[in-house]
């Protein structure tokens, strides 16, 4: 029933999820409303408001998740200082919510569940995969929609906060002076090359850098392992269907869809309640059907009175029934109804409803030949399914009562394969996993010779694997790096030549002398650049960065700069003039970038004083147990 109602449903089959949701939560949520009743050390206080261990414990955790979920060689005391101080401006930034006014509603907080993707499958919001996924990170849907309303109101607030700042004309031209500023210079540019070809690298050169940087050529230490893989690919060719089992499944489908049709329907809700009893309810849609009969259209009607506002948007559609997917009383009333009919007025738990038949399609099976490929395709995908779950158990096992790899092959007819060296950095193809490096390091594999446990890599390999050989930490012999020493004294060599030569240049400059000899011979030259702005990716970035950090030259003057690029390159550069930025001369795509940059920054500025405010003037208490671990 819930996994129809999520293929076929939209508007008040929302209401139903919700309500279903919520029944679920009564009937079989007792551990989470007992554990609701037993409350935690208090850590901290908020204007009377405590903050337990426990929020403390799951702040920190959402912390560690943030980060990537690997907190190791973190300080345990300042995740908890950190979390803490989330929390604290977190109470506040409610409480001020609170005082204010703001709120969200239930049908909000409803229609934001809904509308979650994480609650979703196939693009559809799905009840059950919700529960599930609600429960995993540890809420019941009364706590979930609490801490949701919690996040949209705070989301609210600072919207309100930052969103109210606005630049002026002043702003706007100041930050444009600098950030739109403009910058005319020259540079030579000296790469490195094959200046010091002719010079040969002699044997003392290389034994001297090698024992100069002997920690350079250290071999980290690495494993070699033996291991079984099982691939749910190479399982495909082993299964073989039963004769007729094709014929059979077809059959099986054909069955359950003929006679089967989709009928598609609008409602108007009157919801029954405090607010309304069943007796007006019922008047109210006499009313509206009346209307109808008048020549008002239904979706007017059903924007205009329906208590269902997500259905009502939608001019009261909800969706497609194969007779299963709506409330029983709804798919009754539906029968023998022609399309474009009104039902009368339809009692169901929700309330009372007028519902309208818009489409209504009768299905027709397709021939065995063309769907005998899917069929098939899906009867062996369900039975790899089984006998790779099976074999996974069957390795699980086998890997922790077997001394070696022998018994786990032979049983499971899987090959023992050999990796190459690897170490905790890393290999290659799936010694590159992290879940594999981290099992044949661990103890027990690394140092006990045991085999590891399954590791499973994605939702279709998996393998257990066993060290085979160690190779202790080490160094690389003169021998074996020594084309690679050869290569870096070159480059020095390189780097060092031109280097040279720029020096050279810019003593002729400040000497005042003629460059264009040594410019010619060594096949050199000028290049102007004129108006180059910050960022500006046409020339490389750490030329432009050191124009920049340049002073304005004076006037009839240039600034000069020399520096040597990452790659080896050798730069001259002179600044010639600097025009400030007019934000009134920028493109109104910048303009629009630059006022957001402002507004943005004014109003984090604003959020920030605004929390500092509130921590100044908020009553904060720490407990005096944890005053030395969390200090504020």
């Amino acid at each position: 029933m819930l996994q129809n109602i999520r293929d076929n449903s939209q508007g008040v089959i929302a209401k139903v999820i919700i309500g279903l949701i919520v029944a679920i939560f009564v009937l079989f949520g007792a551990e989470s409303i007992i554990g609701g009743l037993t409350r935690g050390p208090s850590v901290a206080e908020v204007n009377g408001e405590e903050i337990t261990d426990f929020q403390l414990q799951q702040g920190v955790q959402d912390l560690i998740n943030s980060i990537g979920g690997n907190a190791e060689g973190v300080d345990q005391a300042l995740l908890e200082q950190i979390a803490l101080n989330q929390l604290i401006e977190e109470t506040l930034l409610r409480q001020a919510g609170d005082r204010n006014g703001l709120g969200i509603s239930n049908a909000r907080i409803d229609k934001a569940i809904i509308a979650n993707p994480n609650f979703q499958v196939s693009g559809r919001f799905d009840s059950e995969f919700a529960l599930r996924t609600m429960n995993s990170q540890g809420f019941s849907v009364q706590s979930y929609k609490e801490a949701l309303n919690s996040q949209m109101l705070l989301s609210q607030l600072v919207s309100a906060i930052t969103e109210s700042e606005f630049a002026t004309k002043s702003e706007l031209q100041t930050l444009s002076a600098l950030g739109a500023q403009a910058r005319d210079f020259r540079y030579i540019s000296i790469p490195p090359g094959t200046r010091t070809l002719g010079t040969p690298i002699s044997d003392e050169e290389i034994a001297e850098y090698y024992e100069a940087n002997l920690s350079q050529f250290t071999r980290p230490e690495s494993v070699m392992v033996d291991y079984v893989l099982l691939e749910k690919s190479a399982l495909a060719s082993q299964i073989e269907l039963e004769d007729g089992a094709v014929e059979a499944q077809y059959e099986v489908e054909k069955s359950e869809f003929e006679g089967s049709a989709e009928k598609r329907a609008s409602h108007i809700l009157f919801e029954t309640g405090p607010q309304m009893t069943v007796e007006a309810a019922r008047a109210a849609a006499s009313d509206a059907i009346a209307r109808a009969a008048a020549g008002e259209t239904f979706e007017a009607l059903a924007m205009e009175l329906s208590s269902d506002r997500i259905s009502a948007e939608e001019g009261g559609d909800i969706g497609f029934s194969d007779g299963s997917a709506f409330p029983p009383e709804i798919e009754e009333a539906l029968v023998g109804l022609a399309v474009g009919d009104l039902t009368e007025p339809v009692e169901t738990d929700f309330g009372i409803h007028i519902v309208k038949l818009t489409e209504d399609n009768a299905n027709v099976f397709q021939e065995l030949e063309e769907v005998a490929g899917r069929i098939e395709r899906e009867l062996k995908a369900a039975e790899v399914e089984q006998l790779y779950a099976s074999m996974l158990s069957d390795l699980s096992n086998l890997a922790f009562e077997s001394s070696d790899l022998q018994r786990v092959s032979s049983e499971l007819n899987l090959p023992i394969l050999s990796s190459g060296a690897f170490d905790r950095s890393g290999g290659g193809g799936i010694f590159s996993d992290q879940a594999v490096l981290d099992a044949a390091f661990s103890f027990e594999v690394f140092e006990d010779g045991n085999n590891s446990d399954v590791v499973e890599l994605g939702l279709d390999r998996a393998l257990v694997l066993r060290v085979n050989t160690i190779e202790p930490e080490g160094r690389y012999s003169l021998e074996e790096v020594e084309p690679e020493i050869a290569v870096a004294i070159r480059g020095q060599m390189e780097r060092d030549a031109v280097a040279a030569i720029g020096e050279e240049i810019l003593s002729l400059i400040e000497q005042g002398g003629n460059l264009d000899a040594l410019l010619e011979s060594e096949e050199l030259s000028w290049r102007e650049e004129q108006s180059v702005r910050r960022g500006q990716n046409s020339i490389n970035a750490e030329i432009v960065n050191a124009i920049f950090a340049l002073p304005a030259p004076d006037a009839g003057a240039v600034e000069r700069s020399e520096l040597s690029l990452a790659n080896g390159t050798f730069v001259v550069a002179e600044l010639t003039g600097v025009t400030e930025g007019d934000f009134t001369k920028l493109a109104e795509g910048e303009q629009a970038a630059m006022r957001e940059s402002i507004v943005s920054d004014l109003g984090s500025s604003e959020f920030r004083a605004y929390v500092g405010t509130l921590r100044e003037e908020g009553g904060i208490v720490i407990n005096s147990d944890r005053q030395e671990e969390l200090p504020l």
